[in-house]
């Protein structure tokens, strides 16, 4: 582990730190950023590009809620850090986002936050020296942001791919600061693509191609070399271009992605839930898992990284976010029964509840599973 690594790890083994909001900018219709300092004055630890940090909401007397929003900022900085924040509003298949509204509605210059991180796997690597694809959809640009601006400081002559697809203009946010990037060195090349652009972004010309990537496009963009991809976006997105990407001869070891849900929907060959395996209850040392008091008990598979992988494998879909024990999303009632952690939660949930993502069973257990629709908010 490098040492910007071990300092970022510190940080979040340190527990909440509180921030103060230095600065607001609206970047589109639906994403504002948020400029953050120590509120003690201290500077910043480094965070490497691509990390997240989780705030601490105060949303009611008495509730605080944790959400992860990436690092969108340039990591050179270590002066500030900066969280971009898409409001998510409510559709036919979930509610409003509680902690997107609450930053936006709420939170303005001057206010303190507390933060804990930062954290994350998806990080730009410096490892070598092949050309990037840094391909990202809707919010998910925001720790792709942050890489372009480290891999433009890295090494001047890398060959860097910024390639982006949204709505239109009206919500694509960071074009200008991605067109400075690529202006001032042209080993990065931006391409924007609007699946529905809007008359001004005709007249404008603030987009290079229309509807959906494409394999065409794709291959018109990048001459046959082997790249490093990062990719992030909605999950629609993340499952679409990750198969376009195979299809094109991407390496699955050479893409990178952060994916707030099950990494086997990216897979077309893993699109089939596992079997249920129903069990004898009577065996003895048979642990099982109930995921509500009146569910049959089916045999855990102690191959399964978590309670929610598992949950998943058959066909249920409780709400998460993190993955990592870090957004308390996936809290569920623990019924009966004791679980074990993998990852030591960041705040450990209540008395009889647990955190699937992270959790395992000790033994037979029973849940009071909810399969609302997942939330990224």
């Amino acid at each position: 582990m490098n040492a910007v690594a071990e300092q970022a790890e510190r940080s979040a083994a340190s527990g909440f730190r509180r921030f103060r909001v230095n600065g607001r900018q609206q970047e589109s219709a639906s994403i504002v950023s948020f400029e953050l300092v120590p509120a003690d004055g201290a500077a910043p630890l480094p965070f490497i590009a691509g990390q997240f940090v989780t705030l601490r909401l105060p949303i009611s007397s008495g509730e605080r809620l944790l959400r992860t929003y990436s690092l969108s900022g340039d990591p050179a900085d270590a002066t500030r850090w900066r969280i971009s924040v898409k409001r998510e509003s409510a559709r036919d298949d979930a509610p409003e986002g509680r902690g997107s509204s609450y930053l936006h509605e709420h939170v303005h210059v001057g206010d303190e936050l507390e933060l804990a991180g930062p954290l994350g796997a998806f990080v730009c690597g410096s490892d070598t020296t092949r050309p990037v694809v840094l391909m990202s959809g809707g919010v998910g640009l925001t720790p792709l942001v942050s890489m372009l601006h480290r891999l433009r400081a890295m090494d001047g002559t890398r060959r860097v791919h910024f390639i982006h697809a949204c709505e239109n203009g009206a919500v694509h946010a960071f074009r200008r600061e991605v067109e400075a990037v690529a202006a001032a060195h042209p080993n990065v090349l931006a391409h924007f693509c609007y699946r529905q652009p809007l008359e001004e972004d005709r007249i404008a010309g603030h987009f290079h191609s229309e509807g959906l990537l494409s394999r065409e496009t794709l291959q018109s963009l990048l001459p046959l070399d082997d790249y490093e991809v990062y990719l992030c976006g909605p999950p629609a997105f993340m499952q679409a271009n990750w198969r376009l990407l195979r299809s094109l001869g991407v390496a699955r070891e050479r893409i990178h992605y952060e994916f707030f849900g099950p990494a086997t929907v990216l897979d077309e060959d893993l699109d089939v839930p596992a079997p249920v395996r129903r069990v004898d209850t009577t065996a003895r040392g048979t642990a099982t898992v109930r995921f509500s008091p009146q569910d049959e008990p089916v045999a855990w598979d102690p191959a399964c990284a978590s309670l929610l992988e598992f949950a998943e494998q058959h066909g249920h879909e409780p709400a998460f976010s993190c993955r990592i024990g870090i957004c308390n999303t996936c809290v569920t009632r623990l019924v009966d029964g004791e679980v074990e952690y993998t990852e030591t939660p960041l705040e450990p949930p209540a008395e009889g509840s647990v955190l699937l993502c992270c959790a395992k069973p000790s033994g037979s257990v029973t849940l009071a599973l909810s399969d609302d629709a997942n939330t990224f908010d």
